[in-house]
């Protein structure tokens, strides 16, 4: 070990229930999610996702390769949600004009309406699987510590 690191200093108690409840709720939280909305209205969450980020991009449209990073999700990965979204009428793919290389997902008007139509379920689930837990806790704080945790180096 170089000398200007400090030395390994283990978890105490609650940093441990804090990094095991994290890696919980990153699990569990799209299931329950999930399940709610394809209960209540049909639409999974893997698909609900890309229409949320589609409607709120320019033009309602993105480039694959952003809509796979904004939903976390490999390109291939989303390629296969696209081609499903696609078959429904909810995305069409364009050329992109810029480069002519790749390929945009667009948001159809068809797309849209089955989005608004979701948004009720989906904020049920949102509010009863997250913000009715953390009532009382400063929500600025926490969503700005943890867009730290997820774009630290």
């Amino acid at each position: 070990m170089p000398h200007d690191e400090e030395p390994l200093r283990p978890l105490d108690r609650t940093e441990e229930l804090l990094v095991r409840a994290l890696g919980h709720v990153m699990t569990a939280l799209p299931r329950l999610v999930d399940a709610d909305m394809v209960r209540d209205g049909g639409l999974p969450l893997s698909e609900y996702t890309p229409l949320m980020h589609l409607s709120e991009a320019p033009d309602r449209r993105m480039r694959m390769s952003e809509l796979a990073a904004a939903c976390n999700l490999s390109l291939s990965g989303m390629t296969r949600v696209v081609n499903r979204l696609e078959k429904q009428g909810l995305i069409r793919r364009a050329k992109c004009q810029e480069d002519l290389r790749g390929w945009n997902a667009v948001l159809t008007d068809e797309g849209l309406a089955r989005l608004r139509e979701a948004w009720p379920s989906h904020l049920v689930s949102i509010r009863r699987h997250v913000l009715d837990n953390l009532a009382g806790h400063d929500l600025a704080a926490l969503a700005a510590a943890l867009r730290r945790v997820a774009t630290a180096p």
